[in-house]
């Protein structure tokens, strides 16, 4: 009966207060769950005298380290502290644990190498540590856990590259590793790994080409590859595995022609920031942005934009109205507005548990900030969000920003327990690292708006939010992380032509607004066609 109350009562009840160290008074207690509650304190080293077999804390305000006295449970078959702030180094003794299975411990405060007591612990099907700040590399005794299902090192803090014998784990089902820190390394030999679902390699530096058995994988769900340095052609055996949920190769250095059954498919595949080929002829297709780029410098006429992102056009204080956003988006997807502004997305919420699978956000409570309309939606992305601005004067500009955290609550339940962190480039540019919208705003619910100057010399402004695997993935819900945007607004530091007399060139700026409104969509067709055969601003690559 205990077992059934700590698993039934006890999760998600916004408990407070800490940890009861005397639960060492009941012996034939074997399961703690206390998941999603507001606990805080430390772990009670006295539960390491008990026969326990599941320990579940994800999703408190638990802080200090692990005991080490919880590596003496010989019966603990699971451990799982996600989504906390712990801190410190994980205590060798937890490689002595002789039946652990499970060992969950990501988005916490974790420093130091892994032990190498852990090389022990044959046993482990799922081990997760994203989001923590581990040094050192990526230990080589993982080839050991041999019954592992799933691996997720994502923003781990770890170095690469990925060890050779990795390969040997053959029962993996999910492996997820991204932003890797580190220097370049080729691809990890992973040919044995026929039961893979789920290959996140994002971000890890990798160079050389694509290895031809990815294709023999024919139970992948999801494959991502983005963000790395990869080259050469996607080779011809992808073509086995085009009942693929969702393909990403993103940001490498791929050439060639696009297979005909990827241009079928079309949809949740991002094949951008690529150098591919037009077709057959082999003409290179950022060929062509010659042509865009001379269309552009002509009916270059805006000097100003305004987005509600995720939400309906508004008006607002100092006459400005903000456009609609309002596209439902996706996986991968690119989207025209009727003016000069497009946004791209990339990724699907893995483990997605929340209501409504939607990349546009509503808040469902009241907001008392200054243009609260602006900050009532949002839109998302889990790993890239593009703003283009397009047919921009050349010039100084400030770029504003606006944000509002409303998918965690301001109240003391669990719901606020979340941590929201993404990076913000613009023009190509790291502008604000690890950035969190509810710590610069002072607060869940409150406006901030990130100021930051800018200049277009190409007729084209670019604005990228990205996430780098920080932050939870769990609170409220799995499935809540990413970058978050409410407005955009653009502004210039110059003179408009329409106020200062100018004719832009020869030629009156009504006339110029003329040429644009009867050019733009062509202009945008010209720029779909170049994102996605892959080649929008080819040589521009994140920092890292």
């Amino acid at each position: 009966m205990a077992i059934l109350c700590w698993n039934r009562v006890l999760k998600a009840q916004n408990l407070q207060g800490s940890l009861p160290k005397d639960l060492v008074k009941f012996p034939f207690l074997q399961e703690i769950d206390l998941t999603r509650n507001i606990l805080n304190g430390t772990i009670p080293p006295e539960w390491g005298s008990m026969q326990l077999v599941n320990i579940s804390l994800l999703g408190n305000r638990l802080t200090g380290p692990i005991p080490k006295e919880l590596g003496n449970i010989s019966t603990l078959s699971s451990i799982s502290v996600e989504f906390n702030q712990l801190s410190g180094a994980l205590p060798p003794q937890l490689g002595n644990l002789p039946a652990i299975q499970r060992m969950l411990i990501s988005s916490n405060n974790f420093t130091g190498e892994i032990p190498e007591t852990f090389a022990k612990l044959t046993t482990l099907k799922d081990f997760r540590i994203s989001d923590n700040q581990f040094t050192g590399k990526i230990p080589s005794f993982i080839q050991n856990w041999t019954n592992l299902e799933k691996l997720a090192m994502q923003a781990s803090g770890l170095m690469g590259p990925i060890p050779l014998g990795i390969g040997d784990l053959e029962k993996l089902t999910d492996l997820r590793i991204s932003d890797l820190n580190g220097t370049d390394a080729t691809f990890p030999p992973l040919s044995t790994m026929k039961k893979l679902k789920i290959l996140i390699l994002r971000s890890c530096n990798l160079i050389g080409k694509l290895p031809d058995y990815l294709g023999n994988m024919t139970k992948l769900k999801t494959l991502d590859l983005s963000f790395n340095k990869l080259s050469g052609e996607i080779p011809d055996s992808f073509s086995n595995i085009r009942d693929v949920d969702y393909l990403y190769l993103t940001r490498n250095l791929l050439t060639g022609l696009i297979p005909s059954w990827i241009l079928e498919k079309g949809e949740n595949v991002d094949l951008s920031y690529n150098n591919f080929k037009a077709g057959s002829q082999g003409t290179t297709i950022c060929q062509q942005r010659s042509v865009f780029s001379s269309v552009v410098s002509y009916v270059s006429a805006w000097y100003s934009l305004h987005i509600n992102c995720g939400g309906r056009e508004v008006d607002v204080v100092g006459n400005a109205t903000y456009e609609d956003d309002t596209d439902g988006a996706g996986a991968s997807r690119f989207y025209q507005s009727r003016t000069n502004w497009a946004f791209s997305t990339t990724g699907h919420f893995l483990d997605d548990d929340r209501p409504t699978d939607s990349y546009i956000w509503t808040n469902s409570s009241k907001l008392s900030m200054n243009d609260s309309r602006l900050y009532m939606n949002a839109r998302l992305s889990p790993i890239s969000l593009t703003y283009y601005g397009f047919c921009m004067i050349s010039g100084n500009y400030t770029v504003n920003l606006h944000f509002a955290e409303i998918m965690f609550s301001n109240d003391n339940t669990y719901n606020s327990l979340g941590r929201r962190i993404f990076d913000i480039y613009l023009q190509g540019k790291l502008v604000q690292k690890d950035f969190n919208i509810e710590d610069e705003a002072g607060g869940v619910g409150k406006a901030v708006i990130k100021r930051f100057p800018v200049t277009v010399t190409n007729s084209t402004l670019e604005i990228r939010l990205h996430w780098a695997g920080k932050g939870t993935t769990g609170i409220p819900v799995r499935g809540v992380y990413g970058p978050l945007i409410s407005a955009i607004s653009v502004n210039p530091n110059f003179i408009p032509p329409a106020e200062d007399g100018g004719s832009s060139g020869g030629i009156s700026m009504g006339a110029v607004v003329g040429i644009v409104a009867g050019s733009v969509f062509a202009i945008f067709l010209i720029v779909l066609l170049l994102w996605w055969k892959g080649c929008l601003r080819q040589k521009s690559q994140l920092e890292r």
